[in-house]
């Protein structure tokens, strides 16, 4: 199967190794720069616990990376580079995705080309934003507990909330068994709450709403294992 293909990373550091894992969150994308085949690349933190908040995380660190090919992100899931994430690791996290939809811009880029079509099993889905300061407030009376439902949804196999810079630069990541379960969230409760908020408000100077094909999960994130197969040629 041909076209870009999106690879998260999520990783809880071994006590050892939360200097180090900070360090390379601070580094970001310069200690990637020379990897065949990426063409973007995110360095992320978190809530405490991994979670959507504004207490961050020193143990828990994402990657959101895009190849240009299925043979680029292979390579580097093979790297000695992300092996040595690995093994610093208490728990690691790796899933392969395809973009089937994608509106807005991360740092003022398309990001993602889509490379599929809409799924009948389980989709993934990243919502970041560039938060106003002047709304920072206002956002984050909304935020947690839209987080919160999240994680007790009906059909949500993971969740990750995600940041490149604490209050202002957020994101979140999920999983799902199917669209129908992700759209059941997103159009109730905290969550609508939020959205209608965020528009109405003006929130975010810059946002991004991506949809994607997740398979070749692998590992576990806050006590959750999945596994998804590869998809079919």
């Amino acid at each position: 199967m041909s076209g870009e293909v999106g690879l998260l990373v999520l990783i809880e550091w071994k006590r050892a190794a939360r200097l180090a894992g900070f360090l390379r969150l601070a580094l970001g994308p310069r200690l990637l720069a020379r990897v065949p085949g990426l063409v973007f690349v995110k360095s992320l933190g978190t809530g405490r616990g991994g979670g959507f908040g504004l207490a961050p995380s020193f143990s828990h660190h994402g990657l959101f990376l895009s190849f240009v090919d299925e043979a680029a992100a292979d390579a580097f899931l093979a790297s000695p580079k992300l092996a040595a994430y690995e093994r610093r690791a208490v728990s690691f996290f790796t899933v392969k995705l395809r973009a089937f939809s994608a509106r807005g811009r991360w740092a003022g880029r398309e990001p993602f080309a889509i490379s599929a079509a809409p799924p009948k099993g389980p989709v993934a889905a990243l919502t970041r934003g560039s938060v106003r300061p002047s709304r920072a407030m206002r956002f984050w009376r909304h935020a947690p507990p839209s987080h919160r439902a999240v994680e007790d949804a009906p059909g949500c196999l993971l969740t990750a909330g995600l940041g490149e810079a604490p209050l202002f630069r957020q994101a979140t990541f999920s999983i799902w068994t199917d669209v129908a379960a992700m759209n059941a969230y997103a159009r109730s409760g905290p969550h609508l709450e939020a959205i209608k908020a965020a528009k109405d408000e003006e929130h975010f100077s810059e946002s991004l709403f991506a949809r994607f094909v997740p398979y070749d999960a692998r590992g576990s994130w806050i006590g959750r294992s999945l596994e998804l197969p590869e998809l079919a040629a």
